[in-house]
């Protein structure tokens, strides 16, 4: 389920017109959350939703019609309600240790990946 949510997580990045860098943070956030033992079935399409979301807040000079836009297909896409993605945005970035910042060498190697398949 992981490697499907990862495409997922990036063909959503791309109808919404997300940048690969921003992709690639998400990735690193949810990876994260793998390797702490925070996901599990109920959860991780949440996860990953909240990854993308918190990913494009910090990477894309979004506007509010545009989060919006992203907030709607991922509840689209992964079957969620909103409130409960915008409750879990916070959770997530908890077990982050609100560490949204990522050095390059975490970013890179997913962001040569994704541009190589481009």
């Amino acid at each position: 389920p992981i490697p499907s949510l990862k495409r997922e997580m990036q063909n959503l990045s791309e109808e919404c017109s997300l940048e690969p860098v921003t992709v690639s943070m998400a990735y690193v956030y949810f990876e994260k959350l793998v390797l702490q033992g925070k996901l599990n079935k109920q959860n991780r399409k949440l996860c990953a939703g909240a990854c993308v979301l918190l990913a494009a807040k910090i990477s894309s000079d979004l506007r509010k019609h545009e989060v919006k836009h992203l907030i709607d297909k991922l509840e689209e896409r992964f079957r969620f309600n909103r409130r409960d993605l915008i409750g879990f945005e916070f959770t997530v970035l908890v077990a982050l240790e609100l560490a949204l910042y990522l050095p390059e060498n975490q970013v890179l190697p997913h962001y040569r990946r994704l541009t190589q398949q481009s």
